[in-house]
C-alpha cells in the first residue's frame, strides 16, 4: 500500500509497537508510547460505549464525574446502580443511567410562559 508523502505509514507504527523498548530510539519511543496510550483510551471508549453493564469507574468516565462524585450519588441512592454478591462493588446499567441523566429535564421558557398561560387560563392551579 503506498501512502502520500508526509503521511505516516500505519505499519511503522504497528511495528514500532510491538518492537523491545530499548531497541528504539527515544523519540521513537515516546511516539510508541503515546500510540500505546491512544489505543488503550480508543479500545477503553468503545468497549465502555458497546457495554450494557458498566463498572463504577467506566461509569464515572461515562458521565464525565469523578469517581468520589458517583459514589456519593450511589450512597445516597440517588443513581440506579446493583452491587456484586459480595456487597463491594457497584455496577451500572447503561440504559438506566441515561434513563437517569434525563430524568429533571429543564423546561424552556416558551414551556414554562405556556403552562403560565395555561394557569392565567384555568383561572390558578387548584
Amino acid at each position: 500500500m503506498v501512502t502520500p508523502i508526509g503521511t505516516p505509514n500505519i505499519t511503522f507504527f504497528l511495528l514500532i509497537l510491538c518492537l523491545p523498548l530499548h531497541l528504539i530510539s527515544k523519540k521513537a519511543k515516546s511516539m510508541a508510547e503515546d500510540l500505546k496510550q491512544v489505543a488503550d483510551l480508543i479500545a477503553a471508549n468503545i468497549i465502555s460505549t458497546q457495554k450494557e453493564v458498566l463498572t463504577s469507574e467506566e461509569c464515572a468516565r461515562y458521565l464525565g464525574v469523578s469517581k468520589s462524585a458517583l459514589y456519593k450519588w450511589t450512597m445516597n441512592r440517588q443513581i440506579p446502580h446493583y452491587k456484586s454478591p459480595t456487597g463491594k462493588l457497584c455496577f451500572f446499567n447503561r440504559a438506566e443511567v441515561e434513563a437517569w441523566m434525563q430524568s429533571t429535564r429543564v423546561a424552556t421558557d416558551n414551556e414554562l410562559e405556556a403552562q403560565a398561560q395555561k394557569l392565567n387560563k384555568k383561572g390558578g392551579k387548584k
